[in-house]
């Protein structure tokens, strides 16, 4: 526990840092204490409303025992056998199989999954995918994931924001300068994504399949899920790809800057890993 706090205590620090050099290279001293206001701000408001944003951003609806039975009881009785408080189900209407945890602690979390995974996975796998999310939340790392995925949008706002405002001193504004930060403002944010380390992936499939007491589940469905979701684009994750790292498997599609950014670990070498648990 004292790890996430820590790891996300340095993600904020970073958000700030980054928050106040854009600042300062394109208003000057004044543009520099805005901007870290604002970066102040906009961490706190994360803090406590990342998870809603992110939620709404995918357009997912809440749903209980009633609207959707075999999903909610499924994740019931994998929360009990975790020890977890029940977290809120959520569905999200896309046809690309993936599902992602949010919130920032335990007893904040929620679940949301695709119409595609629930409409492609067996119950078996679909179980298996379940533990792994709630495997994040026990591990308490989903408030780290979801504040970068919320925050890094900002960091670009601010950058373009910056680019109608200049400096407020003597000093004209270099405009390449201002270009180059425009530009690599939000990959600077992107990276700081990076800092979450890919290994967390293995230990949620590794605790995820303790959970859910079937590896060879999960990584049937991750197989299923990684060939599936390559042919199926997610509109919302490639508009917002600071969100792509929530997932369980990276919804981007084709190569280059999404590939660079990638905080997903290869898709083959955590089913090996899981295999590699099967007795």
């Amino acid at each position: 526990m004292f790890g996430n706090w820590f790891k996300t205590s340095l993600l904020m620090a970073a958000i700030m840092a980054l928050f106040g050099m854009v600042g300062a290279v394109l208003g000057g001293a004044q543009g520099m204490l805005l901007a870290l206001a604002l970066g102040l701000a906009t961490n706190l408001w994360a803090y406590w409303y990342s998870d809603t944003m992110v939620l709404k951003l995918y357009n997912a609806r809440e749903v209980d025992a009633t609207s959707a039975p075999q999903l909610y009881a499924t994740v019931q009785d994998l929360a009990g056998r975790a020890g977890l408080p029940m977290p809120r189900v959520y569905l999200i209407d896309e046809a690309q199989p993936n599902a992602f945890a949010t919130g920032r602690s335990p007893e904040h979390a929620a679940l949301a999954a695709t119409t595609g995974i629930v409409q492609l996975l067996t119950a078996r796998e679909l179980r298996g995918v379940l533990g792994h999310e709630l495997a994040h939340v026990r591990n308490r790392d989903i408030l780290t994931s979801t504040m970068t995925a919320s925050i890094a949008g900002a960091i670009s706002t601010l950058a373009h924001f910056g680019m109608f405002f200049g400096r407020n001193d003597d000093d004209h504004r270099n405009p390449v300068l201002a270009i180059l930060v425009l530009i690599l403002a939000p990959i600077a944010a992107l990276l700081i994504q990076l800092a979450i380390s890919r290994g967390r992936e293995y230990e949620a499939d590794r605790r995820g399949s303790e959970i859910s007491g079937d590896p060879r589940a999960l990584a049937d469905a991750l197989a299923k899920i990684d060939r599936y979701a390559k042919g199926l684009p997610l509109a919302t994750a490639e508009a917002h790809p600071a969100t792509a790292q929530m997932m369980i498997i990276n919804p981007l599609h084709g190569g280059g800057i999404a590939g660079l950014f990638s905080t997903h670990p290869p898709t083959e070498e955590r089913v090996h890993r899981l295999l590699a648990l099967v007795r």
